[in-house]
C-alpha cells in the first residue's frame, strides 16, 4: 500500500508543486507573462488608489481571477497538446473554451475596474 503524504508534508509538497506550475507558466506561456505584468502594475495601483477596503479587494480579486483562469487554460492546452498535435474537433473545442474563459475573465477585470474607478 502506498503511503500518502499527510499534514505538514502534504502542504509543503503541494506548495512546491504550485510553485513549479507558476514557474512553468512563466517560462512557457507568453499570455501568462503578459497578464502577470498586468498584475504587477494593477495590484499596486489598487493599493495606491483612495478606495474602501472592499473596493480594493474587488479590484485585486479581478486581477487574480485572470491569472487563475490563464493557468487553467494553459493546463488544458498542455494536456491537449500532449495527446497529439493533429486537429481533432474535441481538442479544438477544449482549447477554444479555455481561451473564451480567459476572455471572460479579462472582460470581468475591465468591467470591475471601470465600475470601481468611474463611479
Amino acid at each position: 500500500m502506498i503511503q500518502k503524504n499527510r499534514g505538514f508534508t502534504r502542504i509543503v509538497k503541494a506548495t512546491v508543486y504550485s510553485y513549479k506550475g507558476i514557474l512553468a507558466a512563466c517560462r512557457n506561456e507568453a499570455a501568462f507573462r503578459q497578464e502577470l505584468v498586468l498584475a504587477v502594475v494593477l495590484i499596486p495601483v489598487a493599493l495606491w488608489l483612495n478606495l474602501t477596503t472592499l473596493e480594493r479587494v474587488v479590484l485585486i480579486f479581478s486581477v487574480i481571477v485572470v491569472l487563475i483562469v490563464e493557468l487553467l487554460n494553459s493546463a488544458i492546452e498542455s494536456v491537449v497538446d500532449r495527446v497529439g498535435y493533429e486537429h481533432h474537433e474535441l481538442a479544438g473545442r477544449a482549447k477554444d473554451m479555455g481561451s473564451a474563459a480567459v476572455l471572460l475573465a479579462l472582460t470581468l477585470l475591465v468591467f470591475v475596474w471601470v465600475s470601481v474607478i468611474a463611479f
